[in-house]
């Protein structure tokens, strides 16, 4: 089911929506059954897609925290690869002015900052979480100096 579910979150990705995850669990609620996958699996993809709106699986959700520690892991790339995300984030943008788009992101950055931990497996709490603020911190500083 994770990996399912990594397939169809943002299965419907418009950068100008903000109801993506709803529609791609949508997606999969209408696709997947038709595929012959059982109404049990089936919903339980579509609860996953729909959990990395808020990236907080519950302790006892272990298929969530290896998909939300999934879709988060960009944030713990190399510098060069988490600048090529980040040149990346702001083309996808290409449509919001540049000042609008600065304290959007930096809002964004802010809140996963806040966050008492960005990754919930133990290997990503290890192995990723140092880094991954790390790049959101310079990141931030960028967009607001």
């Amino acid at each position: 089911v994770v990996r399912l579910a990594a397939w169809f979150h943002d299965a419907v990705y418009l950068p100008d929506r903000s109801e993506n995850e709803e529609r791609s669990a949508r997606l999969a609620e209408r696709a997947l059954p038709e595929a012959g996958v059982p109404a049990r699996r089936t919903a339980e993809v579509a609860r996953l897609v729909r959990l990395t709106v808020t990236h907080d699986p519950a302790d006892d959700d272990p298929d969530g925290e290896v998909l939300c520690d999934a879709d988060l892991a960009v944030l713990a790339a190399p510098p060069a690869a988490y600048a090529a995300y980040t040149a990346a984030v702001r083309e996808e943008y290409h449509f919001v002015p540049n000042d609008a788009f600065r304290a959007g992101r930096a809002d964004i950055l802010r809140q996963l900052l806040a966050l008492p931990r960005l990754f919930r497996t133990p290997y990503g709490s290890e192995r990723w979480e140092a880094t991954a603020r790390y790049n959101l911190r310079g990141e931030l500083d960028l967009l607001t100096s």
